[in-house]
């Protein structure tokens, strides 16, 4: 689904990105982990086809998303790191008027749009479908930027700090249900959190991206095992699990 190869990003005399390499297969949960500045936006941004790469290779899809044109974006679907109010709409109205977008891409195997009503179900807005967004609470706007994502039925859902802002109960039953849309839409899902819960709810491996590049790939209890000084200080500090354990 996702291939990266000697991956290169610089702003102006600065690289930020410096040979990251990684490949992401059909129906698995990916998460990109790292410090604060190590690119992981930089990154998530050149798959989604939003900004252009330095150098390297990257095929998403099976396409260059720096050339992919709208039949490979509608089968791709967006989660922004923030949400904006659309204070006239309803949860109803606005995926109604999104999903029509989407009608010139459909095909005999691939129904879309996803029906209003059955979206709204698999999200759990259904009972607010026809409230005021601005009414809605941070948790059920993020269901709707869910929504909004998966609309169009794609094949890779992209999300960006997606329990961010959410209280631990709110962010637990987020994690749930991109599991269950994963699993129900057989969605490849590529995300970035610093959710140490979330790692371990719903990821099937962890790809951390620290000194330019990713330092280690593999499933979220081997990494609790790394040498690396990053990633031990991210499982086994006093905010980490492992150090909560052990106080």
């Amino acid at each position: 689904m996702i291939g990266v190869r000697d991956l290169r990003m610089r702003y102006g005399t600065n690289d930020v990105l410096d040979g990251v390499e990684f490949e992401v297969r059909r129906g698995e949960v990916i998460c990109l982990l790292g410090p604060n500045g190590a690119g992981k936006t930089t990154t998530i941004e050149i798959l989604e086809g939003f900004r252009m790469r330095s150098a390297g290779e990257v095929s998403v899809l099976g396409e260059d998303p720096a050339r992919a044109g709208e039949d490979w974006r509608a089968r791709t679907g967006v989660v922004l790191q923030s949400w904006r109010d659309h204070p006239r709409w309803t949860p109803r109205r606005l995926l109604g008027q999104l999903g029509g977008y989407y009608v010139p891409y459909s095909t005999p195997e691939i129904e879309r749009p996803i029906a209003v009503d059955e979206l709204l179900e698999m999200v759990g807005l259904a009972e607010l479908a026809d409230q005021k967004i601005v009414t809605l609470s941070g948790g059920q706007r993020r269901r709707l930027d869910v929504a909004i994502g998966i609309v169009g039925r794609p094949e890779l859902l992209f999300l960006d700090e997606p329990t961010a802002g959410l209280d631990p109960i709110g962010a637990a039953a987020f994690d749930d249900l991109i599991r269950q849309l994963s699993d129900d839409l057989g969605l490849t899902v590529f995300m970035i959190t610093h959710d140490l819960d979330s790692l371990y709810a719903i990821t099937d491996k962890v790809a951390v991206l620290a000194d330019k590049r990713v330092v280690a790939k593999a499933p979220v209890r081997e990494l609790e095992h790394s040498d690396h000084p990053w990633i031990r200080e991210y499982f086994l500090g006093p905010r980490g699990r492992a150090g909560k354990q052990a106080a």
